[in-house]
C-alpha cells in the first residue's frame, strides 16, 4: 500500500482542488484530509460521517472556586497571565479563575497550589471522523479554534486512514496535506511513498516551493511538482520547473487558470467530474505522471 501526500509551500495554490480530482481518478484508494487547521476537502467529497471521536492532547488547568482560598500564588507564578482574580458565586469571596484560552498547560499552578484546588484534566482539542464518500472512505478532523498539537492530530488522521485502507484492502492512501513547512507538514509527509507539491507562478510561490523541497529532500521522499495557474506567468513557471529539477524534484505537469474549476466547486463536484474539458485533461495528465514517479 502506497501513501501519496499533496502539499504546498503556501495556502491558496489549489492543492485541495487537485487532491479532490485525484480522489475521483484513483481506482482503489482511501483518503485523508491532513489540513486539520483549515480542513476543506469535505466540501467537495460530501462525506457521510460513520464514526466521530474526540481528539485530546495536552492538559489545561481548571480551578475549583469552592476550594480556592484566594492566596493568589497561582496567579503570581503563571507566566502566561492566564489566572486572574474572580468573585466566588454565593458568598462573594475573592478567589481566582483560569482563562482556558490563555492557559498553556504548563502545570506550574497545579503543582504549587497550597490547597490543591486546581485540577489538570486532559484537554479536548478537536474531533476526528471516519466518513463515507462517493470515492471511498475519508478520514478527516476539525481542530478547535486556538487549539494546539495539530501535528499530533495530522499523525492520527494518517494512521487511521492507513488502518481503514488495510481493512478495505485498498492499495493507496491519498492525503491532502497542510500548507507551509512547519510541524503539521512534517507530520503529514514523514514516511510517505511520494509527495506532490502544488505551487503557483509567483515570487512567493517560488520561494515557498524552495523551502518545501529542502524539507522533502531532507526526508528523502520522492517529490513531484505541479504548477497550478501556470499561464498567469509562463516565464516564472519555466523558472520554477528548472529550480525543481535542480533540487531533485520531478515536474509532472501544469494546470492552467480556468473558471471551470470554480464552476465545478459551485456544483459540489471535482473538476474531472464536471468535465470533460481541457482543464480536466490537464489534471488527469498530472495524476498519471505523478503515479508514474512512485510506481514500483
Amino acid at each position: 500500500m502506497k501513501e501519496l501526500v499533496v502539499i504546498s509551500g503556501k495556502g491558496g495554490t489549489g492543492k485541495t482542488s487537485l487532491t479532490a480530482s485525484f480522489a475521483a481518478l484513483a481506482p482503489n484508494a482511501a483518503f485523508a484530509d491532513g489540513d486539520v487547521d483549515a480542513a476543506d476537502l469535505h466540501l467537495l467529497l460530501a462525506p457521510a460521517v460513520r464514526r466521530r471521536e474526540e481528539f485530546r492532547s495536552g492538559h489545561a488547568a481548571v480551578l475549583r472556586a469552592d476550594d480556592c482560598v484566594g492566596c493568589g500564588r497561582c496567579a503570581a507564578l503563571c507566566r502566561f497571565e492566564a489566572i486572574a482574580p474572580a468573585t466566588r458565586p454565593g458568598d462573594g469571596a475573592r478567589v481566582f479563575a483560569v482563562d482556558p484560552g490563555a492557559c498553556e498547560g504548563c502545570g506550574v499552578c497545579v503543582w504549587n497550589c497550597p490547597v490543591r484546588a486546581i485540577d489538570f484534566p486532559e484537554r479536548v482539542c478537536g474531533e476526528w471522523f471516519v466518513s463515507a464518500t462517493r470515492f471511498g472512505s475519508l478520514v478527516h478532523a476539525r481542530l478547535h479554534p486556538g487549539a494546539e498539537n495539530s501535528g499530533k492530530l495530522v499523525s492520527l488522521v494518517r494512521e487511521q486512514a492507513r488502518e481503514i485502507a488495510k481493512q478495505e484492502r485498498r492499495d493507496l492512501v491519498i492525503v491532502d496535506g497542510p500548507p507551509g513547512t512547519g510541524c503539521p507538514v512534517i507530520a503529514a509527509l514523514t514516511g510517505a511513498s511520494g509527495v506532490l507539491v502544488v505551487t503557483e507562478p509567483t515570487v512567493s510561490g517560488a520561494h515557498d516551493l524552495a523551502r518545501v523541497l529542502e524539507l522533502t529532500g531532507h526526508f528523502k521522499i520522492p517529490t513531484a511538482v505541479c504548477i497550478n495557474k501556470w499561464d498567469l506567468n509562463p516565464e516564472q513557471a519555466d523558472g520554477i520547473e528548472a529550480a525543481a529539477r535542480a533540487a531533485g524534484a520531478t515536474p509532472v505537469g501544469r494546470v492552467r487558470y480556468d473558471k471551470a474549476a470554480t464552476r465545478a466547486q459551485r456544483l459540489g463536484q471535482t473538476v474531472v467530474e464536471a468535465g470533460p474539458d481541457s482543464l480536466a485533461d490537464e489534471i488527469r495528465a498530472v495524476w498519471k505522471n505523478w503515479i508514474g514517479t512512485v510506481a514500483p
